[in-house]
């Protein structure tokens, strides 16, 4: 019996030392293969881009993986349990390897002969994760062995904790129990209950077979089994494992928690993030990204322009339904068809599919359903609009009953209205823009280049290089004040004839609508936007002093043809690019430039990027004061502050028009429509193009400068016209299309939210500007104060010196003869 011990003691000591010179000798010859687990101590996690509003609303987030990184302090404690108790009972007794939880699971194979348990602590699990892979071979085992000791002497048991929770891959591209919270329940983790812990950690052994929203089922099972390890663990007592497995399983996919849902604006800075920082850093980086970009302003633009849209589309007829499931008189769809059908559709915009269940002839009414079996009435109210499309300049009669425009078995667009009530609808064909910056920065408050991007994603306020029109004229106003025009310069407003030779024909520029009014004022003929007489005004200045004065304001020359057409807006240029020119009136004569990122932080708050943009600061021109002038970037000023009051004054009567109405003297700007926002302090021009194929309204209100354009993205497609239609009232908007009522309409529902809280502000008059009474009709001095009289801004020096009783005669200008070419140079603009 002695002898027997001895042996085995031998035996022990000899196969320990073996084991020990075993496992030396593998280390030995997989150490360099072995990576440092140095790098734990400063991992970076692959956390998406989130794009966030001014304000801290979430515009979007980009990336493969959704993560939301904890600390250790924010994990709840019963997480952190339910991991134990379910894949690592002794996490806090072992030194990484769990030699007991090993003999157990190959006692397991030897009795069974297959793996029915696993050996893995939370510490191998991280190991695995970070460095190996998944295939099931023992060298693989080995070195995770290995890795997982490295690991224990290097970080401590928290720090090993918070990496596999903010690690390990739960399904739907979520990487993290903090993401998985979301993802699963729309909550926060430390929201969550017992019975939503164990389903998540539940999905941590195959996030697929127990996935809750693919296999309810075995997900349930699943998370009971754990529910059961936490009891066994003297978690739960018996009442609580009672409740927690009686709950219902309530997870469902959700997507990112979008606050303001701003495609236009998400992609735009998508793209910059990409070109700065490449595209693996900007997606995987978890970079928090503030925009300039209000969410009030910014619903308000995205109201405007769709609400806009649909009431164009719809005063031009209704095109008719998506589709017909049935007719009338065959057996209707059962309600599992119609929602079949329903998911099939994409909603864009205010529109939902619905589909006709009835008609009732009597009341004038229809039901109607929606997806998840929604039930809703439309009424005749939101269906009387509804006369035949026939073309874009066409329509049918108006309808006298609802079964003239719907029937039963028809899939239909309907939009809710303001009131509660359902209308019906359809997906407007016109496209839209709209653009709001900061004058004093560029910062872009509001944009919303479409109608949906999930529609089409062409963003036209950045891509859409369109025939401004009559937007052109206050640049070309602003150069001929540069060239010795006053507001109150007298310009023939008559029509003009002039022979091109080369063409064997004449140039005929007409007024939009075909009225001219003789002698007329420079600031009239801006606000009733009299074509010739800015073909005028550009002969007088010169072709080639009208181009230099409208690249100041940052337009491309290449942009700019080089003949008369361009006095009516012949040129193209973007939304954006339009804006941030107007800007220049609003601002006291700079140049700003437009940008969209105001910062950019790193998952924990430091900010790696700031705009620094040039700002338009008048009085940083007068200030001496050197060294608070060295952090300022000033904005180029491309005109005086004198030009840019005096032309932001005259877009003020395009909206407030002028004269006196009970004289008979009275007028309307272009742009009276405006005047529902009561306000003195915003100005602007309308402009639409030959034959209405675009139309704006661009202007500005205290710090905020705004373009609505609306077309077609078909060039070539005319806006057209519209008759009355019966069944409306008498504010209905109709005749041909043009910028004051095609695109004004968004730009006032626009600033009627912006400026709704803003009080308004009395501009400031430079220095170098007097005030003079003049004569309404000739535009000279008077001492009359009747209706006859007026007062008119001048640069100093600039102000009429004749008296009207003196020298009746108003000095008009010639412009058959001012600025006149001769052959050659005809041969050279035609």
């Amino acid at each position: 019996m002695k002898k027997f011990f001895v042996f085995l003691l031998y035996f022990f000591v000899i196969g320990a030392f073996i084991a020990g010179a075993s496992i030396f000798g593998l280390y030995y010859h997989l150490k360099d293969e072995l990576p440092s687990v140095d790098t734990l101590k400063d991992v970076e996690f692959q956390t998406p881009m989130k794009v966030y509003s001014s304000d801290g609303k979430l515009i979007s987030q980009f990336g493969e993986k959704r993560r939301i990184p904890l600390s250790f302090e924010q994990i709840p404690q019963p997480l952190i349990d339910t991991l134990l108790a379910t894949e690592d009972a002794r996490f806090y007794a072992h030194n990484g390897v769990d030699i007991i939880g090993i003999f157990r699971a190959a006692f397991t194979v030897l009795t069974s002969g297959t793996k029915k348990q696993g050996a893995s602590t939370i510490t191998m699990q991280v190991a695995r994760g970070f460095f190996l892979n998944r295939d099931k071979t023992y060298i693989r085992k080995i070195k995770e062995i290995f890795i997982a000791l490295h690991i224990e002497q290097t970080l401590s048991k928290e720090e090993i904790l918070t990496l596999y929770i903010n690690k390990v891959e739960l399904g739907y591209r979520a990487f993290g129990f903090g993401a998985a919270a979301e993802v699963y329940y729309g909550k926060s983790l430390d929201q969550l209950d017992i019975a939503q812990f164990a389903m998540l950690t539940g999905l941590l052994k195959a996030p697929t077979a127990y996935n809750p929203l693919r296999n309810p089922e075995r997900a349930i099972f699943r998370r009971n089994t754990v529910l059961w390890r936490l009891k066994e663990t003297g978690h739960l007592d018996e009442i609580q494992y009672q409740d927690a497995i009686n709950k219902p399983l309530t997870a469902k996919y959700h997507g990112a928690k979008i606050e303001l849902d701003s495609p236009y604006i998400a992609e735009m800075v998508r793209q910059e993030m990409v070109d700065k920082y490449g595209l693996e850093d900007a997606y995987t980086k978890g970079y928090q990204v503030y925009t300039t970009v209000n969410s009030d302003a910014q619903r308000a633009a995205e109201y405007a322009l769709r609400n806009n849209l649909h009431n164009y589309d719809e005063r031009h007829g209704y095109r008719g339904p998506v589709d017909v499931l049935w007719l009338p008189s065959e057996i209707p769809w059962s309600q599992n068809e119609i929602q079949k059908r329903l998911a099939q559709t994409s909603d864009f915009g205010f529109l939902q599919h619905a589909v006709v269940a009835s008609i009732d002839p009597q009341q004038q009414t229809a039901d109607i359903i929606l997806k998840d079996n929604q039930r809703a009435v439309i009424y005749w109210d939101g269906v009387k609009w509804a006369r035949p499309y026939i073309d874009d300049d066409s329509q049918g009669p108006a309808p006298q009953t609802i079964e003239e425009v719907i029937a039963e078995g028809q899939l239909i667009n309907v939009r809710k209205m303001e009131n509660g009530q359902w209308q019906l609808s359809q997906l407007p064909d016109a496209a839209a823009a709209l653009v709001a910056l900061n004058p004093n920065d560029g910062a872009v408050v509001s944009l919303i280049g479409g109608y949906d991007f999930r529609q089409s994603e062409f963003n036209r306020v950045t891509q859409a290089k369109r025939q401004v029109g009559s937007n052109i004229k206050p640049f070309i106003y602003s150069a001929a004040l540069e060239h010795g025009f006053t507001l109150a310069s007298i310009i023939n407003d008559a029509p003009i004839n002039q022979w091109d030779r080369r063409q064997g024909t004449v140039w005929r520029p007409q007024n939009s609508p075909p009225v001219y009014d003789g002698p007329t004022r420079m600031r009239t003929a801006l606000a009733k936007s009299k074509n010739v007489i800015s073909v005028r005004l550009l002969r007088a200045v010169g072709i080639d002093n009208i181009v230099n004065h409208l690249t100041k304001f940052g337009f491309s020359p290449y942009d700019l043809p080089k003949n008369e057409s361009l006095a009516l807006g012949s040129a193209s240029f973007t939304p954006m690019e339009l804006v941030s020119a107007f800007s220049a009136f609003e601002n006291g004569g700079f140049v700003v430039e437009p940008y969209i990122i105001e910062r950019v932080e790193t998952p924990e708050g430091e900010i790696i990027f700031k705009a620094e943009p040039k700002i338009a600061c008048l009085d940083c021109l007068y200030n001496d004061d050197s060294d608070k002038l060295e952090d300022i970037k000033l904005a180029q000023q491309a005109i005086s502050e004198q030009n840019a009051f005096l032309i932001a004054e005259a877009m003020k009567s395009t909206i407030w028009g002028g004269g006196n109405w009970n004289k008979g003297t009275g007028w309307n700007g272009t742009g009276w429509r405006a005047r529902v926002l009561k306000r003195d302090d915003i100005g602007g021009k309308t402009g639409t193009t030959n034959e209405a194929k675009d139309t704006w309204f661009s202007g500005y209100a205290t710090n905020i400068v705004v373009t609505s354009w609306v077309g077609f993205d078909d060039p070539s497609r005319a806006l057209g016209a519209t008759s009355p239609n019966p069944n409306l009232g008498k504010d209905q908007v109709f005749g041909k299309e043009f910028g004051a009522q095609t695109a004004l309409p968004a730009w006032i529902d626009y600033l009627k939210v912006v400026l709704q809280n803003e009080p308004e502000q009395t501009k400031h008059i430079p220095s170098d500007i007097v005030t003079v009474r003049i004569d309404s009709e000739s535009g000279k001095r008077t001492n009359k104060t009747d209706h006859t009289a007026l007062f008119e801004y001048f640069v100093s020096g600039t102000e009429p010196r004749n008296y009207v009783e003196y020298d009746p005669m108003p000095e008009i200008l010639n412009a058959e003869k001012a600025g006149e070419v001769n052959e050659v140079e005809l041969e050279q603009i035609f």
